[in-house]
């Protein structure tokens, strides 16, 4: 498979999966998304995120720079183009982890030409995300809460990814994604 879309809602556990891919795996190769919003503690620039000023975000936008693009929690992320496209062409399989509404876009655009997979990565129980979107720390209360809503409305689209993982076990996911990378299945 050519590019496996990795979607769900914040506090899932996508990170944590595209991580645990970008250090166990070489069948996948993790594409870096960029982003306006500032780092959090411990990021860095060009391996987390390529982080952009808003002005810098937008002109690539209007240069049709990103396969995807999406403005949420008040900040743009998107997919760049280059080198999604550079890793395909040396054959090698991209897990974008993106938003639902980048996803979507990969939906409808039809990935510019490449094969797309869609996933959608969900929790084991509304409650064990909530859990996560607290526990993390990286919110206020009144921000879990509202990504906590956010999770609901996003929960109801996944049944338009070609398939749904329950995020049990960081390996179990990871492994369903690198035997879909190598056998297309």
């Amino acid at each position: 498979m050519e590019l496996i879309v990795l979607s769900g809602p914040g506090g899932v556990g996508k990170s944590t999966v595209s991580e645990f891919i970008r250090q166990n795996s070489d069948e996948i190769w993790v594409s870096v998304s960029a982003t306006t919003r500032p780092p959090r503690p411990g990021e860095v620039d060009g391996v987390d995120y390529f982080f952009h000023s808003e002005e810098s975000f937008k002109r690539m936008i209007a240069d049709q720079e990103f396969l995807e693009w999406a403005h949420f929690a008040g900040n743009y992320y998107g997919t760049p183009k280059e080198p999604v496209f550079a890793k395909i062409a040396e054959g090698r399989s991209v897990l974008l982890e993106i938003e639902i509404s980048g996803a979507r876009q990969i939906r409808e655009n039809q990935s510019n030409g490449a094969r797309a997979y869609l996933v959608f990565l969900a929790p084991p129980t509304i409650s064990e995300l909530e859990r996560r979107l607290v526990g993390r720390g990286t919110d206020s209360p009144e921000r879990a809460a509202q990504r906590l809503e956010l999770a609901h409305e996003e929960m109801a689209a996944s049944h338009w990814f070609d398939e749904v993982l329950v995020n049990t076990s960081v390996e179990e996911v990871a492994a369903r994604l690198i035997t879909l990378a190598s056998t297309g299945r």
